[in-house]
């Protein structure tokens, strides 16, 4: 057994026995403590990376969390502002957020004065703790339907679906839900540099924030479109992500499009437009024939915007079924 799975049976031996006795205050006060004393490994460092005048990130090489990455999947983005560092979508457990904690002080020097998490998936806001424990409670941004989902079922299921996928190794993390809700237009003024939010109805979820660094012609996209990855769809729309696509383009023009997942670059929104058009028009031409779903996803992998980039997409052999799934299920809907 190993020193993790050792404390973590003590804790639970210990909990038992003060349950027996105390008093509930101070039992949950107990779990407490034991929340902390029992605690998942560091994260090793990733290096900061500076993509534009005021924007820096950490890069996240996997596309899904694993025991031996520790659940470091998604990428960390930080906009230097003239009041400090803002920081958008804070990574997958607190270990991570330690991580870029320590990576800002070596780096940049300045103190975090706010976060933006663009959406309620838990690899995007399960670090939150990290920031406010190294520097104080913070504003943390969010749309209001992912600060509800968040304080709601999505918090404790994302944090024990990490637990579950890393071995334990986010083990500690706790729930430090967004508390500023914003929308579609709004401008977060940081002295000089203006940070304005886009929200086009349902993309990756019913609730994304993309964030436009006005003058750096970069905006952070969050999940809607992802660097040769998939997005999990189970909570999007094909057709939303689209039109988002489109949306993004004409109001937020950039030549940086920094995703969740992947590397950041000008092609990331045209590449995942193919993509998603490939495999949603193909369940759409399907439906309207009335062929079954078998039949829709020959038509998707036939599909030349598809099949070009089969090759280098994470996890598309194990995925493509169920992401031609949810396209038909909404191809369907569409038609009645």
């Amino acid at each position: 057994m190993n020193r993790r799975h050792f404390l973590r049976s003590l804790a639970a031996v210990s909990a038992v026995g003060v349950a027996e006795f105390a008093p509930w205050h101070a039992v949950g006060a107990f779990a407490s403590d034991l929340d902390n004393f029992v605690r998942g490994p560091a994260v090793k460092d990733h290096p900061l990376r500076q993509l534009s005048k005021h924007v820096w990130m950490i890069y996240s090489p996997d596309g899904f969390p694993t025991p031996e990455n520790q659940g470091m999947m998604c990428n960390l983005t930080f906009i230097d502002t003239p009041k400090g560092i803002v920081v958008v979508d804070t990574g997958a457990s607190v270990q991570i957020g330690e991580m870029a904690v320590r990576q800002l002080k070596k780096t940049l020097k300045k103190p975090v004065v706010a976060i933006i998490n663009t959406h309620y998936h838990g690899d995007h806001f399960l670090g939150n703790q990290a920031f406010v424990e190294a520097y104080g409670e913070l504003p943390i941004h969010a749309h209001a339907g992912t600060i509800k989902e968040i304080q709601g079922m999505q918090g404790n299921m994302w944090r024990t679906l990490m637990e579950q996928w890393t071995n334990q190794a986010t083990v500690g993390t706790r729930i430090v839900a967004p508390n500023i809700a914003v929308d579609h237009g709004q401008e977060l003024k940081f002295g000089d540099l203006t940070l304005r939010l886009h929200h086009y109805g349902k993309a990756h979820t019913p609730y994304d924030i993309c964030v436009e660094v006005v003058g750096d012609k970069l905006t952070c996209v969050g999940d809607i479109a992802m660097d040769r990855r998939i997005a999990n769809m189970d909570d999007g729309s094909y057709a939303g992500s689209l039109k988002a696509y489109e949306q993004l383009e004409k109001n937020a023009p950039a030549t940086i499009w920094l995703p969740g997942h992947g590397q950041p670059s000008a092609g990331v929104l045209a590449w995942n437009r193919e993509l998603f058009a490939g495999i949603y028009e193909s369940c759409v031409k399907a439906v309207e024939a009335g062929q079954p779903m078998e039949e829709a996803k020959a038509l998707v992998l036939k599909d030349p915007r598809v099949a070009s980039r089969a090759r280098d997409t994470k996890g598309f052999d194990t995925n493509i079924g169920k992401y031609v799934s949810l396209a038909y299920l909404e191809a369907e809907a569409a038609a009645f």
